[in-house]
């Protein structure tokens, strides 16, 4: 596999990456089945997404911020990522073993290695981090043995990430990488956008420990009695902007308060709906007038389902959801390949005849 961006297509990316924000939700199935869905967005243009296929013993290596070979390695495990802009940067992804992970912006509060030309065969990129991960581990703890191994530094320095890794036992966990080192935080609320940091964001949920599910009862203030409008009161409150902390909120609500499905398919389709949610209109970031032609800032939006190693996605341009199978790969003869997640970038539409 060669990696075909230069150094002009780093500075693009770099740019891109300004202004993803992302939302993701994990859920578990009444049959013990574990669901990781996100968002991604990007709202200046359409992004060119693809889904990858690595076989396994497929060599990989590295780029460096300077356009260079970083570290080398060889895929132990097959996989299928979700990528961006170029096909070595998986945004989200899971492995033959059940191993999921994916990348989300976190600019400001994240802080890489400085770069070392000297220790390139260590070097590994940001946006390459994520199929690292995929491509050579099975499981959480196999990748917090082994990060220390790496020296992990950004294509740009305003251009940080952060990481969710998933195993299919439902353990999740954050890795933010501060002042060069590494931290990992296991994720007990299921949910992660983008900064502040994964520990501020969960303390901040203390904010809104009012907030309730369903109706709220009549209230007597002095002579008056105060009575809600309509349902779901006791959510009053509930932050609703795109900023990453009132995203993090709303997830983490939402997700609580989903009741839990039954079976692993049931509980994508509820993924997919609670992140209809998360979805950006075109028109929020841009002065009015100078909106892009794209049909929304949300650009695409995944569900993996670790247990039966099941990937789906729909897209802005088409919301008829696709799913990749990993069953039916053969990660030892197949190639290494990529597609544009949607080949034709138009919605279809099912024309209903009414018989006269």
């Amino acid at each position: 596999m060669k990696l075909k961006i230069g150094l002009l297509g780093v500075a693009a990316l770099c740019g891109t990456l300004q202004a993803l924000a992302c939302t993701g939700i994990s859920l578990t199935a009444a049959d013990g089945s574990y669901v990781q869905s996100r968002t991604i967005e990007w709202g200046n243009s359409a992004l060119e997404s693809m889904y990858v296929i690595i076989p396994r013993g497929q060599a990989l290596h590295s780029l460096t911020p300077t356009g260079g070979q970083g570290l080398a390695y060889t895929a132990r495990y097959g996989v299928v990522g979700l990528a961006v802009v170029e096909q070595a940067f998986i945004a989200e992804g899971i492995n033959e073993a059940g191993l999921s992970a994916g990348l989300f912006f976190f600019p400001q509060y994240g802080g890489y290695e400085t770069y070392d030309p000297a220790q390139n065969n260590r070097t590994l990129v940001d946006l390459q981090v994520a199929g690292w991960i995929l491509t050579q581990f099975s499981t959480i703890d196999e990748v917090k043995a082994a990060i220390g191994g790496v020296r992990i530094v950004g294509l740009e320095a305003n251009a940080v990430v952060h990481w969710r890794i998933g195993e299919p036992s439902g353990r999740q966990v954050v890795l933010e990488i501060v002042g060069g080192v590494p931290h990992f935080y296991e994720n007990e609320v299921g949910v992660l956008t983008n900064a502040p940091g994964f520990e501020w964001q969960v303390t901040n949920l203390n904010n809104y420990v009012n907030l309730r599910p369903g109706d709220v009862e009549p209230y007597q203030v002095g002579e008056k009695t105060l009575r809600a409008f309509g349902a779901t009161a006791g959510f009053l409150g509930l932050p609703g902007d795109d900023t990453p902390p009132s995203r993090f909120v709303r997830a983490a609500f939402l997700r609580a308060t989903a009741p839990q499905r039954a079976t692993a398919f049931e509980t994508v389709q509820e993924c997919f709906h609670l992140l209809n949610n998360f979805d950006v209109p075109i028109g929020l970031e841009h002065p009015a007038g100078q909106c892009p032609d794209i049909p929304s800032a949300t650009q695409w939006t995944s569900a993996i389902d670790l247990t039966h190693r099941l990937v789906y996605y729909k897209t802005a341009y088409n919301n008829t959801i696709r799913c990749l199978d990993l069953s039916q790969i053969d990660f030892g003869k197949v190639r290494y390949q990529s597609h544009p997640l949607d080949r034709v970038q138009q919605q279809p539409v099912e024309r209903i005849t009414v018989k006269n």
